[in-house]
């Protein structure tokens, strides 16, 4: 534990000042993007408070886009299956309350001590990866940062397929958008905690979970702060792993099924996907949600540096703020995460829950 800790106060000092700033490159950047500043009425917000309005105007959009949440869990059960010791920390295996009527499995892993301690949701396909229980690499987040001194609660799919996440009795909304409710319940759990400083929870997560991780976030403003891995922030019909367009994301018509993969004139848009597009809305609006939180991309083949385009138009929110250092944005070849780009995150999570 202790070379992890000092590899990742060492990375803090040395990277934060070039992951919170674009490259020359990209610095003065824009892209075709709509600012998210400018007002339905034509005006562009130039205060917090102007900002307010406008973060409500995008958030009504989205809601009555996507769909309305079912009810919010203000004390979502929590029952423990198994509890053991395990290196540094408590491991526990956990069933939770995540909608009215489903529960799903996961691990709950407690630092040694009484706390209250910062904490982490840890969303992916499973929750075993995510707690270092498996084979796969690097995306064991939960478990290193629980090592780290974090409580950390990961849990898998609805239902255990990704493709065909199963919603709650009633839910109209679609199912990215139901990842962000579960999100929101799973912070009531972590809330819930004795252990947990509820002012001090984030949210991470790679990939499927990078979309999970991002819509939760922006959608639950009680999370103090959140990194993604390479999710894809924009919406980019040219990459076959920016899907947004798939049912189980925004796509999702009960009226309508496309073939799966990039949208083509066999494969049309369809749901809340093509609505959002037709009416002009993108990532880069939904992302300043986050604001004046901090965030962080930890970009991969899906979001390379000419994302700060992106990044820039959000950077102007923050800066109504008086805050340049919040939005920070790592690069790296490949879609999967390195042991560079995962000392960012867990150096991230140091500086802002710490």
């Amino acid at each position: 534990m202790r070379a992890t800790l000092l590899l990742v106060l060492a990375y803090l000092p040395l990277h934060a000042a070039e992951s919170t700033t674009p490259p020359k490159e990209w610095a003065d950047q824009l892209g075709a993007y709509r600012s998210p500043l400018l007002m339905k009425d034509g005006r562009s917000a130039t205060t917090p408070g102007e900002w307010q309005a406008r973060r409500t105007e995008i958030l009504a959009d989205w809601q009555r886009i996507m769909g309305a949440w079912p009810p919010l869990l203000e004390k979502p059960a929590l029952e423990v299956l198994e509890s053991k010791a395990r290196e540094n920390f408590t491991q526990q295996k956990v069933r939770i309350q995540i909608s009215p009527d489903q529960h799903s499995e996961g691990y709950l892993l407690l630092p040694e001590g009484k706390g209250p301690f910062p904490a982490v949701f840890v969303p992916y396909y499973d929750p075993e990866t995510s707690a270092g229980l498996s084979e796969k690499p690097l995306r064991d987040f939960a478990y290193q940062l629980t090592k780290l001194g974090f409580v950390s609660l990961s849990i898998g799919s609805p239902g255990g397929d990704a493709r065909k996440p199963e919603l709650c009795a009633g839910a109209k909304c679609q199912p990215l958008s139901y990842l962000a409710y579960i999100s929101a319940n799973a912070w009531q759990v972590l809330a819930n905690l004795p252990q947990v400083d509820s002012k001090r929870i984030g949210i991470v997560g790679h990939s499927y979970g990078g979309k999970w991780s991002m819509f939760g976030a922006c959608l639950w403003e009680k999370y103090a702060c959140a990194a993604w891995s390479d999710p894809g922030i924009v919406f980019d019909e040219t990459r076959g792993s920016i899907n947004y367009q798939e049912p189980w994301y925004l796509g999702l018509d009960p009226a309508l099924t496309r073939k799966p993969g990039l949208v083509s004139a066999e494969s049309p848009r369809t749901g809340a996907y093509k609505t959002l597009i037709e009416q002009g809305h993108d990532l880069v609006e939904f992302q300043a949600l986050m604001a004046p939180r901090p965030f962080l991309v930890s970009g991969g083949a899906e979001d390379p540096p000419k994302r700060w385009t992106v990044l820039n138009h959000i950077r102007a929110v923050y800066a109504l703020f008086g805050h340049k250092d919040r939005i920070a944005m790592t690069n790296r070849e490949k879609h999967d995460p390195n042991e560079e780009s995962n000392t960012a995150i867990y150096a991230f999570f140091e500086r802002w829950l710490k």
